[in-house]
């Protein structure tokens, strides 16, 4: 296990399984030379109890959808893992565009993201974990879940 997975461990985070795509026609990831295109990932996660379906501005509130897109970035480290190897061979988050499942109202997409990108930020460290970011309201979303997230990274 290297750094990276010692301080999720250290903030009690563990990553799922890699999603499996039932279609061959994509998948979690594409690597074109040392970065890494991810496909748009969800907050499941079998081994944490939280919501990962609903609506913000709904029935969720914007700390359910910031810890649900927390979650969200764990599915993402976990498909980066699978391609990679090890985090420690992720030299910088590029960029995070997170789509959140909420009523025309709701102003709040980018806290609710936020709860990726912290996580990013908290372990890849301010020079490499911050990124460039869009975060989008959307009217439905795959399987009503709550946020999805597609990113960017370099590896090494």
């Amino acid at each position: 296990m290297g750094a990276i997975e010692d301080k999720l461990a250290a903030m009690d985070l563990t990553l799922p399984p890699p999603r499996q795509y039932v279609s061959p026609n994509r998948r979690g990831c594409v690597r074109v030379g040392n970065i890494l295109f991810l496909s748009g990932h969800g907050a499941h996660h079998p081994g944490m109890n939280h919501r990962h379906k609903g609506r913000l501005g709904a029935d969720m509130t914007t700390q359910e959808g910031k810890f649900s897109a927390r979650v969200a970035a764990l599915n993402i480290l976990a498909t980066v893992k699978k391609e990679v190897g090890e985090l420690d061979n992720v030299k910088r988050v590029i960029r995070l565009f997170g789509m959140v499942n909420c009523t025309p109202d709701f102003a709040e997409p980018p806290q609710v993201i936020d709860g990726a990108s912290d996580l990013f930020f908290e372990l890849f460290g301010p020079e490499y974990g911050c990124h460039a970011r869009s975060a989008v309201g959307q009217v439905n979303l795959p399987r009503g879940g709550c946020v999805e997230i597609a990113s960017e990274f370099e590896v090494k």
